[in-house]
């Protein structure tokens, strides 16, 4: 499978209609942060004759313009709730709402459509697709959508604009550091205004200094324009950024606060 139908598969549908305009009033609204509520959370997964639990009865919300941090070692479940907030993947049970909208009970085209209007994504590692330029990559989901080419395309260069790659929309992301291609990736996630963006290990991939620049950069575009941030990872020093931490670890979340000193965690 290419980059180009992986992405179109994750996030495109064969029509370029509004998701759920039929009912307007349980949708979110695109400007504005999404409030994510999660009741009885719970997933499991079948390893040979092994059941392994991931997430258990999880309830909590986030709150519209919020900054949440998940906090965790790998394979404690931070990216599995963030594939069952957007509805990439399905829970063993519980329900995900989403301003309202209980997206864990849509089938799999309307929440394809749900993601693809109001959902941004960045990821570890970038997902640019290496044979578009850089100005292509932040137009082809928009242009997915239903946008048209001069709409796509002046959102595209207003925020490559504001991420400081205005002069490399014509360069093919190869030609870019691992520090520049996360950017063109923000660019990509804000581009169709979502209410909701999910960040996993966004700076994973980077050295430290230019993973700083890059969290500032996603941190300065979400709370300007009120978006609700939910990011995964692993370092400390990043929760301390945050209106709240919660550490995931044995299939439960945790609140706690981060000591901006010695890095501990207080359990709240």
């Amino acid at each position: 499978m290419t980059a180009k139908t992986w992405w179109s598969k994750l996030f495109a549908s064969n029509t370029s209609q509004p998701a759920f305009s039929q009912n307007p009033s349980a949708t979110v609204i695109a400007s504005q942060g999404a409030v994510v509520q999660i009741d009885k959370l719970g997933k499991e997964f079948q390893e040979g004759e092994i059941q392994r639990t991931v997430l258990q009865n999880v309830t909590l919300r986030f709150d519209s313009g919020e900054f949440v941090v998940l906090l965790g070692h790998s394979g404690s479940g931070k990216s599995t709730l963030l594939n069952l907030i957007s509805g990439i993947d399905k829970p063993s049970s519980g329900t995900v709402r989403i301003n309202d909208l209980a997206i864990t009970e849509l089938d799999e085209r309307s929440r394809t459509l749900f993601r693809r209007d109001y959902i941004g994504f960045v990821f570890q590692f970038f997902n640019l697709i290496p044979t578009l330029t850089v100005l292509e990559n932040v137009t082809l989901p928009q242009e997915l959508a239903g946008r048209s080419s001069t709409v796509a395309q002046q959102s595209a260069l207003h925020l490559l604009e504001r991420v400081g790659l205005a002069d490399r929309i014509h360069t093919y992301p190869d030609k870019l550091s691992g520090g520049q291609q996360q950017r063109v990736a923000i660019a990509r996630a804000l581009a169709h205004d979502p209410a909701l963006i999910l960040a996993d290990e966004p700076t994973g991939n980077l050295d430290e200094e230019t993973g700083q620049r890059v969290l500032q950069i996603l941190l300065d575009l979400t709370r300007n324009t009120g978006k609700t941030l939910i990011m995964a990872t692993h370092n400390p020093e990043i929760a301390q950024l945050a209106d709240r931490v919660l550490r995931v670890q044995d299939g439960h979340l945790t609140r706690v606060i981060v000591h901006p000193d010695a890095l501990e965690e207080v359990v709240v």
